[in-house]
């Protein structure tokens, strides 16, 4: 009894199963949604608020404690130079410490070259400043040199908030993306319907010279290093795919 009510069970599932591989085949064969893709660019530019300084000492002695000590003086010095200056703890960060050994690499009268020589040990100890007010960057550097800064040239005009711009960047990549469908699909004697698909990609911002920071005269010794901010410019692609009206 069993095996007589199993049977029409098969066949139900059966007729399903070559119903449902149907409907694949059809969806298949159905025509597919014709659409567009473009990309559109878009570029905002802003003015740096804050400078980011890498500032480094390297000493080199007889020994590796002597190294050390004298790099430790003189950027110990730094330190409280740039911090009675009002530059917060927060804006000071170690980036790189290095101590190693210095050899004298030499050749014999022959040509042959002479087993390696120590000649002392080097420190190096390298500090990262964000300046929140950029105009004392020249004068930063500067005094640094002067307590003993001898390493650096690492600086970037930066902006802390790039909301606004960013936006702005966006906005206009995206009209961009959308002047450019228009226009492709006016060409071709269709419109554009519904947004498909949409992905960015940002760029670094780019530096845009403008004018440089004018040293001001000497007053009582006080000197600054020539600065130019400029701008930044703030760049956004997107890639946008629109369904072209039937």
């Amino acid at each position: 009894m069993g095996f007589l009510n199993a049977r029409p069970l098969a066949l139900a599932l059966a007729a399903g199963a070559c119903l449902a591989a149907s409907a694949a085949l059809a969806d298949d064969n159905a025509p597919r949604e014709a659409t567009i893709t473009v990309s559109g660019n878009g570029e905002a530019r802003a003015t740096p608020d804050m400078a980011v300084v890498t500032l480094s000492v390297t000493k080199q002695e007889k020994t590796a404690r002597e190294s050390l000590d004298a790099n430790n003086k003189a950027m110990t010095a730094v330190l409280e130079a740039l911090k009675a200056d009002g530059i917060e703890n927060r804006d000071l960060q170690t980036s790189g410490f290095t101590i190693q050994p210095v050899y004298n690499y030499s050749q014999n009268s022959d040509g042959s070259q002479k087993p390696p020589e120590l000649v002392g040990y080097q420190t190096t100890n390298s500090l990262t400043v964000r300046l929140r007010d950029i105009s004392k960057a020249g004068a930063l550097i500067d005094k640094s040199v002067t307590l003993g800064i001898n390493q650096g040239g690492d600086i970037r005009f930066v902006n802390e908030n790039t909301d606004a711009v960013m936006k702005e960047a966006r906005e206009k990549a995206m009209k961009d993306a959308i002047a450019k469908a228009r226009e492709l699909t006016a060409a071709a004697g269709v419109e554009i319907g519904r947004l498909v698909d949409i992905s960015e990609s940002v760029s670094n911002p780019m530096p845009m010279p403008i004018a440089m920071m004018a040293a001001p005269k000497e007053a009582a010794g006080d000197r600054m290093v020539p600065m130019a901010p400029g701008e930044n410019a703030y760049n956004v692609t997107v890639n946008v795919t629109f369904a072209i009206k039937q």
